[in-house]
């Protein structure tokens, strides 16, 4: 068997979930425009920067979980995958997932990205592994708060070995591995696999893809 892993944001979508559910949220008036919006752009920069503070990015991202019920949550996350998502689904990011599934190779998307909000991305695309940052809860309430260890970073590395593990596997025990990203921060996990592969990467990803010789694609021509 062979392992296929996907970054989702910037990479599977030609756009950030993160940043959109934050958009999408101020755009029905459950968040205060002028108090968040700013917020979510400075946190959105300096991801790309790579000098985000995950803890306090999360402090920020998960507190609005925990102020409405699951029952409106869902409500609302259906309507955004159907207005926010979906249009930012290139066919070219679909046809790749399919080709490693029709492949018969394992796959999971590797995301930073809270998995209330990637759950149903990654069923939209058929993906049946998640690994993502954990909202913890509480009798199924959103507390505000993480749980265990963000997949971010280092972090990617270590959920992922920790899933495989519970599989009866490991990383290096796959003859062939792909990762997929576009963003200098996933660049320890991208080290870890036999075919890294930089998508519409950023501009640091995209140097150190050049200079080692990794393949670089874009899903949005």
């Amino acid at each position: 068997m062979k392992l296929a892993l996907f970054d989702l944001d910037n990479t599977l979508l030609n756009g950030d979930s993160d940043f959109e559910w934050a958009q999408f949220l101020i755009g029905k008036g459950v968040l205060d425009r002028e108090v968040h919006e700013a917020r979510n752009l400075e946190f959105f920069e300096q991801y790309k920067a790579g000098t985000l503070d995950i803890h306090a990015f999360l402090d920020f991202q998960l507190a609005p979980l925990a102020r409405h019920a699951r029952a409106e949550l869902d409500a609302w996350h259906a309507e955004f995958l159907a207005t926010r998502i979906r249009p930012l689904i290139a066919p070219a990011a679909r046809a790749l997932v399919q080709g490693h599934a029709e492949a018969g190779d394992l796959l999971a998307i590797v995301t930073a990205t809270n998995s209330f909000v990637t759950g149903p991305i990654a069923r939209e695309f058929g993906i049946p592994h998640l690994i993502a940052t954990i909202p913890a809860q509480d009798n199924g309430r959103f507390t505000g708060k993480p749980r265990g260890l963000p997949s971010f970073r280092e972090g990617k590395i270590a959920r992922v070995e920790a899933w495989l593990e519970s599989l009866g596997m490991w990383l290096g025990g796959f003859e062939q591995s792909w990762f997929y990203s576009d963003s200098l921060n996933d660049l320890p996990l991208l080290e870890k696999v036999t075919h890294p592969v930089a998508v519409d990467a950023d501009p640091t990803l995209a140097s150190v893809a050049d200079q080692r010789d990794w393949l670089r694609i874009s899903l949005r021509r």
